[in-house]
């Protein structure tokens, strides 16, 4: 055999030896080792252990899946028997706690109906729903308005009606109808709107008392957010409707009668009103709160107060006809005027002929009078001063008879700070309608008001009017109208 040969060999001539694998062609047996034909056998006999292995596992998995089936139908009768005892269980307890409700409502339904005969839940008739209801039932909690209801009966007593309200009732029933198409609501399906005449004396008496939104919820059987909104809606109507009509610039007709009443009383010419600047406290807002720290205050109580300030032009029955509503407490009375529609106006020229008398804390101008704030004054300046002051004193009563009336701008307010100043301006209008209507307060409403004045830097604006203060100062004391009082 030549080596790198190919050939076939059968097993008959297969042999081995030492020398490795050789070919023979004898026939004996003698020497020859024949091991191809065992190693064929074994493996056969390995093959059939295999496949008799697998076979055997084969019909094990076979008997296991037979026998899975019948478990598993097994358990799930019983779980299904358990669920069913289960549900049965539970059906009974939901059965008898809707025994315990059914007896719960009844027993309430008999408790209202004995107790509040004019108590009724508010229903409304929208007929059958869809899923077979009866329509949807509004159930309303039960106040008293007992109150009310006898402050509004036509017998009730004036004199106590204006104790509560701060007017008389005619003068109540007038701002009613001013307002009524402006409050007015409709009735719905589920309740009937509240009464223009309740929903004023709501705001009104919110007003003039200050007290709490709870109390008023109390007073008038209404909830607690429907009192603040009412207070709100009707200053804010109030605003709208009444404002420019009850506070507004005098025509000529009633500016020369104006001027001609000042005079009358201290004798300075061409006065149209007294300003004075108030302030109204308020919770330190959220941003910006250093700007309506009021100094003076906090220096006073020694604690930190804030404010928004009032400022008014009044005539001499204390009416006012310009109001300035909603700066901050940190500012002067000065800074507050500038930025005033009045000044405004008095800058364009629109404003001719006349003083506005104001105090140490306003600059001395073409149109603002200001009584001598420097040292060693002469006897003709100190009788000027004196007259000044008696105008400063009108202005200073009407603003102590508005905190005095409506108790509410003597306390902290719990409305929004961008909501303040249509509460103040309503206080402004109803303190109007009062004084015009000659409603007299009752003496224990009555209070004194002290704010502080901060002298201007630039106190003197114009040489004008500078001469012009000079004059009529001149005037009173060699006519013998500056009086003696600055002599003792």
């Amino acid at each position: 055999m030549e080596i790198g040969s190919s050939q076939f060999l059968s097993a008959e001539v297969l042999a081995y030896s030492n020398t490795g694998i050789i070919t023979g062609t004898g026939g004996g047996d003698g020497g020859k080792f024949y091991w191809f034909q065992d190693m064929e056998d074994g493996k056969k006999r390995s093959r059939n252990n295999e496949f008799m292995d697998l076979h055997s596992s084969i019909s094990l998995f076979d008997d296991e899946m037979r026998q899975e089936p019948l478990q598993w139908f097994t358990d799930s009768a019983v779980f299904e028997s358990n669920y069913s005892e289960t549900n049965d269980y539970f059906d009974q307890i939901q059965s008898h706690y809707t025994e315990i409700d059914e007896f719960d409502d009844s027993r309430k339904k008999r408790a209202r109906k004995s107790s509040s005969p004019v108590s009724v839940p508010a229903t409304e008739d929208s007929g059958p729903s869809q899923s077979g209801g009866t329509g949807r039932r509004l159930w309303v909690k039960d106040r008293s308005k007992d109150w009310w209801e006898k402050c509004n009966h036509p017998d009730f007593p004036d004199e106590e009606f204006k104790r509560a309200f701060r007017m008389s009732r005619s003068t109540f029933d007038m701002i009613c109808k001013e307002l009524e198409s402006t409050v007015m609501k409709k009735n719905t399906t589920l309740r009937d709107a509240i009464p223009v005449c309740q929903r004023v004396a709501v705001c009104i008496w919110r007003l003039a008392t200050g007290e709490p939104l709870r109390m008023v919820s109390k007073r008038f059987g209404l909830g607690i957010s429907t009192c603040h909104k009412l207070v709100l809606e009707v200053c804010a109507a109030i605003k709208t409707v009444l404002m420019p009509k009850y506070i507004q610039w005098p025509d000529e007709n009633k500016l020369n009668k104006t001027k001609s009443e000042f005079e009358s009383v201290t004798g300075i010419p061409n006065v149209a009103g007294a300003i004075y600047t108030t302030h109204v406290p308020i919770i330190a807002p959220k941003s910006n709160a250093a700007a309506y720290l009021n100094k003076k205050q906090t220096e006073k109580t020694q604690k930190q107060s804030y404010s928004i300030t009032l400022q008014g032009i009044v005539d001499p029955t204390g009416v006012f006809t310009v109001v300035s509503i909603g700066c901050p407490g940190s500012m002067s009375d000065e800074q507050i005027f500038e930025k005033s529609a009045f000044h405004q106006s008095a800058v364009k020229g629109q404003v001719k002929g006349v003083w506005v008398v104001g105090s140490k804390g306003y600059p001395l101008m073409d149109w603002v009078l200001v009584p001598y704030a420097h040292q060693n004054l002469t006897w003709t300046q100190h009788a000027f001063n004196e007259k000044i002051e008696e105008i400063g004193k009108m202005g200073k009563e009407a603003f102590a008879r508005l905190k005095g009336r409506w108790s509410c701008l003597q306390k902290r307010a719990e409305v929004k700070l961008q909501e303040l100043p249509a509460v103040l301006g309503a206080c402004c209008v109803l303190h109007n309608i009062c004084e015009l209507r000659n409603e007299e307060m009752e003496p224990e409403l009555k209070i004194e008001i002290s704010d502080d004045e901060v002298v201007p830097v630039n106190n003197l604006r114009s040489m004008v009017a500078v001469q012009a203060r000079d004059y009529i100062a001149h005037n009173l004391l060699h006519h013998g109208l500056a009086g003696t009082g600055f002599l003792k």
